[in-house]
């Protein structure tokens, strides 16, 4: 078979296109639709992540300097522009911690929850609920703070020793003394060598818990080291992110001397006189 001449070809092509030419355009066209439209969404995801981050400067220097009114301003304007960003959960943290400040527990605790409450992601969610948790303490509520922690697990992941810690005050406050006892040890245990609790702190809350066993009467009773926390410094939020470490803890005045415990074992001399008489 003899090739088609070069007008033959042409010929082909011509009817081809007729065919199939709207089909080809179409498709240019909608990929070239296609690109703009993913590069100019991609575009405004980082110009509105800029702008975010620059809202939320902001919002950190005016935390800093205790300024409510323009904190709460700017604040709101993240909630609203920038809901579904991490700069969202940040910002609740942030203004949290600002009303913890300025004496405004309810407003704290709100935007804790509206933050546990969202799609952020789970680990501002570990801080949110730990920060709550201690902002129960402080208002002498460990039943919901403890609640709030839930039981030990491995699901708290790097946060372990320090929801150990708070669940150890917790126990202290509902006088659960050796549940208090095995969760201050476990956060002692779970620090390791990346430490996430003051260690020194716990060991101190570790050791002035009351021993259970009665010393016997011609032993003198032992004094731990250390001091009790009130519940304000053990559960008041600290100002370091992501989670606060506890304060330093002031040196107790000196306890004063024991009672001689030979007293105990000296007979009583009266009683004894009484019942020769009776005999």
């Amino acid at each position: 078979m003899e090739d088609l001449s070069e007008k033959e070809q042409i010929e082909q092509l011509r009817t081809w296109w007729s065919d199939y030419g709207n089909y080809v355009l179409a498709g240019i066209v909608m990929g070239a639709l296609s690109l703009f439209g993913y590069n100019y969404f991609g575009d405004s995801r980082r110009e509105a992540a800029y702008a975010a981050s620059d809202l939320y400067d902001q919002l950190t220097e005016f935390v800093a300097d205790g300024e409510l009114d323009a904190a709460e301003s700017v604040s709101d304007t993240i909630l609203n522009e920038h809901s579904g960003s991490a700069y969202a959960a940040q910002a609740r943290l942030a203004m949290a911690r600002l009303y913890m400040d300025t004496n405004r527990d309810a407003d704290a605790a709100a935007m804790l929850n509206e933050l546990l409450g969202s799609s952020a992601n789970d680990e501002y969610k570990k801080v949110a609920r730990l920060r709550l948790a201690k902002l129960r303490l402080y208002q002498d509520q460990p039943a919901e703070a403890l609640a709030l922690l839930g039981e030990a697990g491995a699901s708290e992941g790097a946060f372990a020793a320090r929801y150990d810690e708070v669940r150890g005050d917790a126990l202290v406050a509902l006088g659960r003394l050796d549940e208090a006892r095995e969760a201050y040890r476990r956060a002692l245990s779970e620090s390791g060598r990346d430490t996430t609790v003051n260690q020194e702190f716990v060991q101190l809350k570790l050791l002035d818990l009351p021993v259970q066993e009665v010393p016997a009467a011609n032993e003198p009773a032992t004094d731990f080291p250390g001091e009790r926390a009130t519940a304000r410094e053990a559960a008041a939020p600290d100002h370091d992110e992501p989670d606060p470490q506890p304060g330093a803890v002031e040196q107790p005045a000196a306890d004063p001397p024991d009672a001689d415990p030979s007293a105990a074992d000296e007979p009583d001399t009266d009683a004894g006189a009484t019942r020769e008489d009776g005999e």
